[in-house]
């Protein structure tokens, strides 16, 4: 006889699942949630009486082969947090502030254990936050996936008001890139740096300059900047934001940067992680594609006319935020 869990989907191990993280999920509710788990839908309130004209922000992501780390080694909550703090950022350099958070969780076979540390990963992440894991969807299919492994992805919401977006408009000749230091690779980059490092490492290994394991430098969480960052849109300190992911400094910088506008960049401003030079002369890796596959030490860059520049690094100081000055824009 065969049954829906003889053909590979155990219905009752997906509702333990959620029985197991329903305490974690309601933790980072917020006001504006108007539902518990379980709905067919989300609800979130959409008055936003501290605004004249809101325009809601959203973004969807993934985190990309740095999962297969995750598979090697047994630690799951991390990504689950590099997700929400990917997504985080990339609707903060629009200016704008998270309201909430959905994530995607499929697999061949649901190990509850497993998605639970990835999903306690979200709602840590969105209580750093201050924003809601307002819904999600767990999926079981069979032959889709290797044993052990799955993908994740989300979606986020978040509010600006329309007068402070960020799109590009405001960025002038003259004005200062002001470099903010990443945690290592973030989510980007990552199969070419297990081509480059796996037929010589293991992620168990300990290598001294990075003062860790390979895996635990891998693994390390994609940095949130929306606690630094925000005080600074308030003040009105900032003219535009570039969230270095896929394409590196260059190619996501010029997303906020248009011509005839151009970057000057002093790539010799800061001293880059060691965990990016392991990966150079461990694949042989030329200049070119480490400067396009990976944020090179640099997770988020600030444009500022060049007059803010000493209130924003003090500022980012006083919270114990280094800062690089690492170039300009030019005409």
């Amino acid at each position: 006889m065969l049954t829906y869990k003889s053909s590979g989907v155990n219905i009752e191990a997906g509702d333990a699942l959620v029985q197991s993280i329903k305490p974690l999920v309601r933790n980072t509710f917020t006001p504006g949630v108007l539902t518990d788990i379980g709905m067919f839908g989300a609800f979130f309130d959409a008055k936003f009486p501290d605004y004249e004209h809101p325009v809601l922000v959203s973004s969807v992501d993934g985190v990309g082969t740095k999962l297969k780390l995750a598979f090697m080694t047994g630690v799951h909550h991390t990504v689950g947090q590099c997700l929400v703090n990917h997504c985080v950022n990339d609707i903060l350099v629009c200016g704008a502030k998270p309201l909430y958070f959905m994530d995607y969780f499929a697999t061949g076979k649901l190990q509850v254990g497993t998605a639970e540390e990835v999903i306690r990963g979200f709602t840590i992440a969105c209580k750093e936050n201050g924003c809601a894991l307002i819904g999600g969807e767990t999926a079981e299919m069979p032959s889709m996936y290797a044993e052990g492994e799955y993908d994740v992805a989300g979606t986020i919401v978040g509010v600006v008001e329309k007068s402070m977006i960020l799109n590009g408009s405001r960025v002038q000749a003259g004005d200062v890139l002001i470099g903010l230091h990443s945690s290592g690779l973030h989510t980007n980059g990552y199969s070419l740096a297990r081509a480059a490092l796996f037929p010589r490492y293991t992620p168990d290994q300990h290598i001294d300059e990075l003062g860790a394991t390979l895996g635990e430098s891998l693994l390390a969480v994609h940095r949130s900047y929306l606690h630094l960052i925000q005080p600074l849109l308030q003040d009105n300190l900032v003219e535009g934001l570039s969230h270095i992911t896929g394409g590196g400094i260059v190619g996501n910088t010029t997303r906020v940067v248009k011509e005839p506008l151009h970057l000057d960049i002093d790539w010799s401003a800061w001293q880059r992680p060691p965990i990016f030079s392991l990966i150079q002369h461990a694949g042989n890796v030329p200049e070119e594609d480490m400067r396009e596959a990976f944020n090179l030490g640099i997770g988020l860059i600030i444009i500022a006319r060049a007059s803010n520049v000493e209130t924003i690094r003090t500022r980012l100081s006083a919270q114990g935020e280094p800062s690089v000055v690492m170039g300009r824009i030019t005409e």
